[in-house]
């Protein structure tokens, strides 16, 4: 769905908070609602609210119905929307799994976080790596992780979140362990559970189900306390293997021309799009579950909570993001730093504090959550994080809202990339192990989203500012594995 249809079709609900132009299109006006007051934020600044951080796995920017996804619906999500604001320009960590977590979690980007990749690596003991979750329990919050580690790709130190500053885990240690909806095992605070009516693939216990239970368990149990709290829920969907309940998949089978691809190390899927489409949907049902206790527990007024996806969507397990138009109107998709790879769908959520229907041209990415966190519980923000608070983007005071200069990403797979963002530019240097002064393409992200159009030759002092800015932001890896 193009920005005009967008505002069309949501006319009342949707309000731009900036003048940034949105996908070509500019000029576009304010709808109704009274903007917040910096005093507004110098009451919240410090007023520790419970948060809770929503990361889905593979997820594109057109997997939303409000974004224009026809092939199925997420009215949960379509609701956040309208109740909250969604971050337009908004961006993950990187392009797969593990460096977007660690972005996330540490309030660095690619070229300065420790885990830069995925691989055998896991975050070093404190004081190295230390995670938001660590910086709010000394601001007197509860914390917890459920679902898919992000202190680790593939780790097997089952105290490992907790040494990392979570105060309860369930969940995966391992990122390809996390691939099965059916585990065998997963830790809990350093305990290993047992499935042995799983087997993987396949199975009894479905660990969306688990994850979710555990999650409004501990929303029961942390709600009714006078302590902070915060979640972050790592759930597994839509990643392959591709896998979803029946009564979530069977509505899609027959309704889509299927188109089976070769699935690797994934199960075989014979019904690739009707199952990506219930994943989809299972995503949405978890939300609506949160968001439903939340409210049942009268607290939703006083928790911020922010959803969004650790990159964009695949070509993986048997299905391919082209199938339902995952990543439109972007260029790519996973392991790319094409849009398609690492703009994704984001949402905060806060009743009473966020002004209903905002939708934001802020440009912001995970490392951005860190500080925004702190700014919240009323912490300092490290030097050594890259993150700007999002807070007056999210109160909807863009005049106390500060901005990048920059955003950078570094990708070591299929012969190493870098990437920026630097306003309405994007530059994108590949094969970066064969030259690291290698030639940059150039689009105008702006007016032509779909990064079709390279124009580094009709500007060479944008295509030398920001090689210049590759440079600065890169820093040599500590770990091997993650060095050009």
């Amino acid at each position: 769905m193009q920005a005009n249809q967008f505002f069309k079709t949501h006319k009342g609900f949707i309000k731009v908070v900036t003048s940034i132009s949105l996908l070509g299109f500019t000029g576009i006006p304010s709808l109704t609602g009274a903007e917040s007051t910096t005093s507004d934020i110098d009451d919240i600044r410090g007023s520790k609210p419970n948060i809770i951080f929503i990361l889905a796995d593979d997820m594109g920017y057109n997997d939303l119905s409000i974004n224009g996804q026809s092939n199925f619906r997420t009215p949960a999500l379509d609701r956040m929307v309208t109740e909250g604001i969604f971050l337009a320009d908004h961006y993950a960590g990187s392009t797969v799994c593990a460096p977007s977590r660690a972005a996330l979690l540490t309030g660095q980007h690619t070229g300065h976080v420790y885990q830069r990749g995925n691989g055998m690596i896991e975050f070093r003991p404190d004081p190295f790596d230390i995670t938001i979750a660590t910086r709010l329990q000394n601001a007197g919050y509860h914390t917890a992780m459920i679902g898919k580690s992000g202190v680790g790709c593939n780790s097997d130190n089952a105290t490992l979140p907790n040494d990392k500053g979570f105060d309860h885990f369930f969940g995966f240690l391992a990122h390809a362990a996390a691939h099965r909806f059916y585990p065998k095992q997963l830790t809990r605070n350093g305990e290993t559970i047992s499935y042995p009516i799983n087997d993987g693939h396949t199975g009894e216990l479905y660990s969306g189900d688990l994850f979710l239970d555990d999650a409004l368990r501990y929303l029961d149990q942390q709600g009714t306390t006078d302590k902070p709290f915060f979640l972050h829920l790592a759930i597994q969907q839509p990643h392959a293997d591709m896998s979803a309940p029946a009564e979530f998949r069977q509505p899609f089978i027959g309704q889509f021309e299927e188109n089976p691809r070769p699935t690797g190390g994934y199960r075989p899927q014979d019904h690739p799009s009707a199952t990506y489409a219930a994943m989809i949907t299972y995503v949405d049902h978890t939300i609506r579950r949160i968001l439903q206790k939340l409210r049942e527990l009268g607290i939703e007024e006083n928790t911020l909570v922010i959803f969004s996806s650790d990159n964009g969507s695949y070509s993986e397990g048997g299905y391919h993001y082209s199938m339902h138009n995952s990543n439109a109107p972007f260029r790519g998709g996973k392991r790319d730093l094409y849009d398609g790879g690492i703009r994704v769908p984001t949402i905060a959520w806060w009743p009473g504090t966020i002004e209903p229907g905002l939708r934001s041209n802020h440009i912001s990415a995970f490392w951005d959550f860190a500080p925004t966190a702190l700014e919240l519980a009323g912490l300092p923000v490290p030097e050594e994080m890259d993150g700007i608070s999002y807070l007056p983007t999210l109160l909807n005071i863009p005049e106390e809202q500060r901005q990048h200069q920059y955003l950078y990403w570094e990708f070591y797979e299929q012969g190493g990339k870098q990437g920026i963002r630097y306003g309405e530019w994007k530059g994108i240097r590949l094969n970066v192990r064969q030259d690291r002064n290698g030639p940059i393409e150039l689009y105008n992200i702006v007016e032509d989203p779909g990064e079709t159009n390279n124009l580094a030759e009709r500007h060479p002092d944008i295509v030398a500012r920001i090689a210049a800015f590759m440079e600065e932001a890169h820093e040599p890896a500590e770990f091997e594995g993650f060095r050009f």
